[in-house]
């Protein structure tokens, strides 16, 4: 096992998953410094060749209540900042996330606020504690969505229910959001973990450049005219035909066998 630090969050890799955990508690906002360090790792995540899938959690109670205000470096209080701007280093990071070739699987393990949303839905699976709290937080505050999320809420959540999230602002549970549709799994709090690991082990078993393609094919897909999607789905199709795993694909599938992918 490999294990250090991205500013607040610790990272452990075993088994092909790289478990991210953000550990800044009481709260586990998130700052600044550690949003950038993890973006970082998000943009670099394809070269570490251990790393086949990813597993984002949080400690404690709590898996994300937002940004860290009080501990960026006293932003809200400076009269000076260009407000357009402050946010950039969130928004870069979900840029990263949403991005990101490797499958994620997000482990929600407590309440969610502020971008706390965007780290837990940007995940391709999605598993919570059933009884954990959500709130959008930002017009309860006066503010309106930024860090992305005005971009990336509105590919992932049904119009009518983004403005019950965003404008009524009050709070959720997962088992509502699964319900939703927008939790893969809603399980009990000690069930979280193994089975969002469960989950994670599947796609690091799994035929890594299809599935980082794949991922990439259905985000385009939501900014792109139809003629793009199909030179896009083109392309793919025959980046992946040369492939190790496309090829234990089709000969497992002869031979009456599980495939054995390696990642290449």
């Amino acid at each position: 096992m490999t294990a250090f630090d991205l500013g607040d969050i610790t990272v452990e890799i075993s088994g092909g998953v790289a478990t991210l955990t953000l550990d800044r508690e009481p709260a586990n906002a998130l700052d600044v410094r550690t949003a950038e360090e993890l973006t970082e790792f998000l943009r670099k995540v394809v070269d570490r060749k251990g790393v086949r899938a990813i597993l984002l959690t949080g400690s404690g109670r709590r898996f994300c209540t937002g940004a860290d205000i009080a501990g960026n470096a006293g932003i809200a209080q400076r009269s000076t900042i260009d407000y357009r701007f402050g946010h950039d280093s969130y928004t870069r990071l979900f840029q990263a996330l949403w991005e990101v070739e490797v499958p994620v699987v997000s482990a929600v393990n407590g309440t969610v606020a502020g971008v706390g949303w965007m780290l837990a839905l940007l995940a391709d699976l999605v598993v919570a504690d059933e009884a954990a709290r959500w709130t959008h937080v930002f017009t309860r505050r006066g503010m309106v969505p930024h860090a992305g999320d005005p971009y990336f809420l509105a590919r992932i959540i049904p119009f009518h229910r983004l403005n019950e999230i965003a404008l009524l602002s009050d709070p959720l549970t997962s088992a509502t959001l699964a319900e939703w549709g927008l939790v893969n799994r809603a399980v009990a709090a000690e069930e979280v973990l193994p089975t969002a690991r469960a989950l994670a082990d599947r796609l690091a078993a799994g035929p890594t450049r299809s599935l980082g393609v794949t991922k990439q094919l259905y985000r385009r897909s939501l900014d792109s005219s139809i003629t793009q999607a199909f030179s896009d789905e083109r392309a793919a199709v025959a980046l992946i035909s040369t492939t190790h795993d496309r090829r234990e694909g089709l000969l497992s599938f002869k031979e009456g066998r599980d495939a054995q992918f390696v990642g290449d």
